[in-house]
């Protein structure tokens, strides 16, 4: 088995390369989407947010309102604080139970970590490998306008909020760069895919 971290700056391309690596064979551990779920209606996560932050944060539906509450945290590192405190070690153990079902139906699979903030959290050490999906400053924020539809200047806070470009490279062990077309991730992605298969087989990378 080999654990891999993948990691990216807000509209790196991280969640592209997450799904080609889905595609390819890897098992997919996704931070975001297992947040989501430890704080849906119901879950001891969602009334522990609540006891935090108040029941402003809940929607009519009673599920948790996200951009009311993203509007208190990311302009508060206290509160940002507050909620990970909460959120990260629930998304811990969920990962930890799906890695272990993962390695038991397969000696040899690649378990694919994909944790936007690994950089920000010290969390390279806990994987084998780091990958990291790099892109301009520039191109991450045209593609948060263009594509997302956020003003410049909340694609800039989001991205200030987030590790450096330097600091993120520094924890990789692999980096896949993304300024260009679709092609030539595609491309990218083939090829570290051929070589985290090798190492999680035991062979030495072509």
């Amino acid at each position: 088995m080999l654990k891999v971290g993948l990691t990216g700056g807000i509209g790196a391309g991280k969640s592209e390369v997450s799904r080609l690596l889905d595609e390819y064979g890897a098992v997919i551990v996704d931070a975001d989407k297992i947040a989501r779920e430890v704080v849906e209606p119901g879950t001891p996560g969602l009334a522990a947010v609540v006891e935090e932050f108040g029941e402003e944060i809940l929607a009519p539906d009673g599920s948790l309102d996200r951009p009311r509450l993203g509007s208190v945290v990311f302009a508060d590192t206290e509160r940002l604080a507050a909620l990970n405190a909460i959120v990260h070690p629930l998304v811990g153990e969920r990962s930890a139970e799906l890695e272990r079902q993962a390695e038991a139906e397969s000696a040899g699979a690649v378990i694919v970590h994909d944790v936007p903030l690994l950089t920000e959290n010290g969390l390279a050490p806990l994987y084998d490998l780091v990958l990291v999906v790099d892109a301009s400053p520039q191109t991450q924020l045209d593609r948060l306008v263009r594509l997302r539809g956020m003003t410049e200047e909340d694609g800039a806070a989001r991205m200030a909020a987030q590790a450096t470009r330097e600091e993120r490279l520094a924890t990789a062990d692999i980096v896949i760069g993304n300024d260009g077309p679709l092609e030539e991730l595609e491309k990218r992605v083939r090829e570290v895919w051929d070589e985290l298969r090798a190492r999680a087989q035991g062979r030495s990378p072509a």
